[in-house]
């Protein structure tokens, strides 16, 4: 006799997961709203506790993009075309064809690779090293090096901020300009890690309907309220509370055993 399938037999456990869902992204896009960036990163690191790292991914691909749209929008977009296409290139061909085992491996490999992008990302977000401004003369090979390393975590955890966003930082845009180049960044890696997804497991890359659509209202909604408190919130206290939480968490999936 096959074993009971919880998620059908038993309404109670259907609730319980799509409120864990809601309160993930709803907390993530909190995050995004505050910080202009991190719904993939929160919403992996916590999913990531609950569920397989392609399960995660899978599921954070839509809510990821959709608000990522957004927030490509402004007048710099040609500009940074010409000037971090070697970055964007590099991200993409190195999540694409990622030599590296993917996110839909077997065994504990992606889970660890998950929580060790994490944990060094929160010790860079706590730590804030200057970073030296790459010469103009060095952005192209510079840009397209960052971009393939982070193709190569992309792929294998589903997480796109190392080297990326310290990358960009160091090239010193104003404001509105790193914003938009983080949101044309993040779209480009969700749409390639979606198709490495895609390509890996067809079946899994296609999450439950409910889930989906749980996760995509909880993330706008978190959006939204991250918004309205960006100029509320003090952004040193809640960036060393962010980064963090970031240590916290990928400790906890390198300290897993199952």
């Amino acid at each position: 006799m096959d074993a009971p399938r919880p998620r059908r037999d038993h309404a109670g456990m259907d609730i319980d997961r799509l409120v864990t869902l809601g309160a993930i992204f709803a907390l993530a896009g909190a995050v995004k709203g505050v910080s202009g960036m991190g719904l993939p990163t929160v919403s992996m690191a916590l999913l990531g506790l609950v569920m397989p790292p392609a399960a995660a991914a899978a599921l954070m691909v839509w809510p990821s993009l959709a608000t990522n749209l957004a927030q490509c929008a402004g007048p710099n977009w040609r500009a940074l075309c010409r000037r971090l296409w070697p970055m964007w290139a590099g991200l993409l061909l190195f999540t694409v064809f990622s030599p590296l085992p993917d996110l839909a491996g077997a065994g504990r490999g992606p889970r660890l690779a998950l929580g060790a992008v994490l944990l060094l990302y929160g010790a860079w977000g706590l730590l804030r090293p200057a970073l030296p401004r790459p010469a103009p003369r060095h952005e192209d090979w510079l840009g397209a090096l960052a971009g393939a390393a982070s193709g190569l975590l992309t792929a294998a955890t589903g997480v796109f901020v190392l080297p990326l966003v310290p990358y960009l930082q160091s090239l010193r845009m104003d404001r509105d300009e790193l914003v938009q180049a983080l949101g044309l960044s993040f779209t480009l890696a969700t749409v390639a890690l979606g198709l490495v997804l895609w390509q890996a497991a067809p079946q899994a890359a296609t999450p439950d309907a409910a889930d989906c659509g749980v996760a995509l209202l909880a993330a706008f909604a978190g959006l939204w309220a991250g918004t309205r408190l960006r100029r509320r919130l003090p952004a040193a206290a809640f960036q060393r509370a962010l980064y963090g939480m970031f240590v916290l968490l990928g400790a906890a999936l390198l300290g897993r055993t199952d």
